[in-house]
């Protein structure tokens, strides 16, 4: 057997599509999918430049739609990635914790524990449960003010 272009894409559509399993962004299947398209032009008998052209356009349309438009529907709901320390944050309210670890007090914003200082006495030592308004961001530090309007 003799190795030609179309097993070139064809091995590189595999091992692309191999990779895949081990980011889940979708980015590396969609270039798995471009190089299996590829392999076609390579069977049909055009040159290694239009065959690169061809990796290129397919790359070019299939990425962004694995991107935008079929990776969000394999993430979890109500999980905007990409989004913590953009503001849209602000004004929510939040439970303190402390983390195991070290006594440190936080909240979680989107999964992710920050700690915290308060924005008016600047305090970074609250009793765990203490309901807080987030403020912003500094850094990594989640600015909190105390909540004085409890729900009834």
């Amino acid at each position: 057997m003799e190795w030609s272009l179309t097993h070139f894409w064809l091995i590189l559509a595999l091992i692309l599509g191999l990779a895949e399993l081990t980011s889940g962004v979708l980015l590396l299947l969609a270039l798995g999918i471009a190089a299996a398209l590829t392999a076609v032009l390579a069977f049909t008998g055009l040159s290694f430049e239009w065959q690169l052209v061809g990796m290129g356009a397919f790359s070019g349309v299939l990425v962004p739609i694995a991107i935008r438009w079929i990776r969000p529907r394999f993430s979890p709901k109500g999980v905007a990635y990409g989004t913590t320390g953009t503001g849209v944050e602000q004004g929510r309210r939040y439970h303190t914790l402390k983390r195991d670890f070290d006594g440190a007090t936080g909240i979680k914003v989107n999964g992710d524990f920050y700690r915290l200082r308060d924005e008016t006495t600047g305090a970074t030592d609250l009793p765990e449960g203490t309901d807080v308004i987030f403020k912003q961001f500094d850094g990594t530090t989640a600015i909190v003010q105390l909540d004085t309007h409890k729900e009834l």
